[in-house]
């Protein structure tokens, strides 16, 4: 038996766990008509494979009509949901893994407007800013019936085979009958905290006598909601112990915060930038109170923290969460001995940011994830190596080298720096995102492990890449900043990478027109700003940033609103002009006829990227293909066979930024899907 403390056996009642090492509740948006069907299957199923205990499924599985799911989540209070859970438990038991799933009642965090249009329900009328519905407050008739819609519903998980399941108590149903702030009760639902846990244990009763002694059930709650008037470290403590002696709960899923908030749900899931497991001794302080099964997760994104999380007797399962999408073969790269080549999680959050948004969740880091259907994790030997020649080693020229390399090719990359990263070593500048490095890092380790050669402070061309005798050519140059987009003075703007790379220095009073709204502005504005010069940042959009989404805002707007950065939306800049020593922006409107000036010393404009395409086009002509790609056999993946030119003599392709500006995650998924079947 291994001695490293994440590989011991865990005992829950009945059950035995192979190791502590478990996937937390969390749903990534994958269900179709409300079902967890192949896609979600597939991705549990994958992770199983690898290792893991425990996988827990669908955070959010809505108990009840009248919880709406404000993103795609599963639907536990159908009778179909039965089958498609077990053939997804079904899958992972062959694995030795076990399933558990996490129900609830949204209450007020959903919308009225959702699904049937249902009144929003809760133990009070107190709208919920992230949501934004005005709930009606539960009468006896509501709760009655959704303590039944519980019990039902774990009753359907029984039947379906999962060894489990946990109730959600943070910032759903459950836990705005707990916090004083949210429950304007009276009488046996509200007031006291004995009054305020009555709905929780009456709905635990309902299980039990539905399910019966045997069956799993835990509780995923806050143990302290850090806000004013709500629910206190004391009251956590208190609720943890009556969970424990009530005896209906076999174990505590614990986290610190509230939910309520953009920035709160930030704090209570920590994203890039923050401080990695800051809510761990919180757990274990309750796992120490209590003598009690505890489970937590939260930014524990590495194998050291969650190794010492079990030594040190914090916790009894530690969840690896948003690991586990980054590298899903953690435990199986560990038993190998190969910790050291874990696809580390960059805390980019792109994941949970996408389903907030309305998207299925992807990793930045792992273009397989999600997607373990269609595209591999570990990529097959081609049956016939040949000569790939790559051009840029950023993200995409990187993964291309990786998995060409993993296909058994001989492998050579140009890179005019001399250095890997490309736009990810500028925005790595940022201290706050200096994880994103990883992503470069752990790219061109693997290429080295695989004997990539690299030629570094080669500025390709032609001859060079010829040179090579290719018999394909890989573009991965990527783009330059585009500021070219006004009606005059497009000559006195910079960049936001001039800012970011300290090729231009700051000004004291400046505009950042932000036409991209992703995070070279607010990168740059955080640089300007602590500084202590003055600055605004504007767009034309009707919201800030649009492509930067919620929780990876937050720490960004902490850092700028405490240095006064001002945002203007549904503006544009139309010219720049100098005057003296100042600039004169004028400003107009997407809305009419108004318009503005500002008198700045800096204007910079962040519009994007172009195509670093040169060598692309002077290369198509010798190429067999011309750069032609047949966009079919890219999706369903099979090779690309195009021939356009019977004289050419390798095939080209350019991929990321060089095809046009997208973000990371397009540029890696560009170079995996193309390159897998190469």
């Amino acid at each position: 038996m291994s001695n490293d403390p994440l590989f011991q056996p865990y005992r829950l009642k009945h059950l035995t766990l192979k190791n502590r090492l478990m996937i937390s509740s969390h749903e990534p948006a994958y269900p179709e008509d409300g079902m967890p069907k192949d896609r979600y299957r597939a991705y549990h199923a994958e992770r199983a494979r690898a290792g893991v205990a425990l996988t827990m499924t669908a955070g959010s599985a809505s108990v009840a009509r009248d919880s709406p799911p404000v993103f795609n989540n599963i639907l536990a209070w159908k009778d179909e949901v039965v089958g498609w859970m077990k053939a997804l438990t079904d899958e992972c038991h062959d694995y030795g893994c076990a399933v558990m799933i996490q129900l609830t009642h949204l209450g007020r965090r959903t919308r009225w407007d959702k699904a049937d249009w249902l009144p929003v329900v809760s133990a009070g009328h107190a709208r919920e800013p992230s949501h934004k519905a005005f709930p009606k407050k539960a009468e006896d008739w509501d709760i009655s019936r959704i303590i039944e819609d519980y019990a039902d519903a774990a009753e359907r998980m029984q039947a379906a085979g999962l060894d489990g399941i946990e109730l959600q108590a943070y910032g759903h149903l459950m836990d705005q009958f707990w916090s004083p702030l949210t429950n304007d009760l009276d009488g046996p639902y509200g007031g006291s905290l004995d009054n305020r846990l009555r709905f929780t244990f009456d709905t635990l009763r309902a299980i039990r006598d539905r399910c019966g002694p045997d069956f799993i059930v835990g509780v995923r709650y806050t143990g302290d909601e850090d806000l004013p008037g709500g629910l206190t470290r004391e009251d956590g403590l208190e609720i943890s112990r009556r969970l424990k002696d009530s005896g209906m709960v076999d174990f505590l899923n614990v986290v610190k915060g509230h939910i309520d908030t953009d920035a709160g749900l930030t704090d209570v899931i920590p994203v890039q930038g923050m401080r990695s497991a800051p809510h761990l001794d919180f757990a274990g302080d309750i796992r120490a109170t209590t003598q009690f099964p505890t489970f937590h997760a939260a930014k524990i994104q590495d194998v050291a923290t969650a190794r010492h999380a079990i030594a040190s007797g914090k916790l009894d399962m530690v969840g690896m969460t948003r690991a586990h999408m980054a590298d899903p073969h953690i435990v199986a790269k560990i038993l190998r001995g190969e910790e050291d080549r874990i696809r580390p999680c960059v805390g980019a959050n792109y994941c949970l940011d996408r389903i907030y948004q309305g998207g299925m969740a992807l990793c930045l880091h792992n273009p397989a994830t999600g997607r373990e259907l269609e595209q591999p994790h570990v990529v097959g030997k081609a049956d016939t190596p040949r000569r790939v020649v790559i051009v840029g080693a950023g993200p995409a020229g990187l993964e291309a080298a990786r998995v060409a390399a993993e296909r058994g090719h001989d492998v050579v990359v140009h890179e005019a720096a001399n250095d890997p990263g490309g736009q990810v070593r500028l925005t790595a500048q940022t201290p706050r995102r200096a994880e994103m490095m990883q992503l470069i890092k752990w790219r061109f380790a693997e290429c080295e492990r695989m004997d990539v050669e690299f030629r570094f402070n080669s500025f390709a061309d032609v001859e060079s890449v010829q040179a090579s005798s290719p018999d394909v050519v890989i573009i991965a140059t990527g783009g330059l900043p585009h500021t070219d987009v006004l009606e005059a003075g497009n000559e006195l703007v910079g960049s936001a990478w001039d800012i970011l790379s300290g090729d231009v220095a700051p000004g004291e009073n400046v505009l950042i027109y932000d036409d991209a709204g992703d995070y070279a502005a607010l990168q740059a504005a955080e640089k300007i700003a602590a500084t202590g010069a003055r600055v605004e940042v504007m767009t034309r959009d009707r919201s800030i940033v649009p492509e930067v989404m919620a929780m990876s805002l937050t720490p960004s707007l902490r850092i700028l609103q405490a240095q006064d950065v001002t945002f203007t939306v549904a503006w544009k800049l139309d010219s720049v002009a100098r005057e003296g020593n100042k600039l004169v922006a004028t400003i107009g409107s997407d809305y009419g006829g108004a318009s503005r000036t500002r008198e700045v010393d800096q204007v910079i404009v962040n519009h994007g990227t172009r195509p670093l395409d040169d060598l692309y086009f002077d290369l198509r002509p010798s190429s067999t293909n011309l750069g032609e790609v047949d966009y079919e056999a890219l999706v369903v993946g099979t090779p690309q066979q195009v021939q356009r030119n019977p004289d050419g003599a390798y095939q080209l392709f350019r991929i990321g930024d060089a095809v046009a500006a997208r973000n990371t995650h397009a540029a890696i998924y560009d170079a995996l899907r193309l390159c897998k079947v190469l």
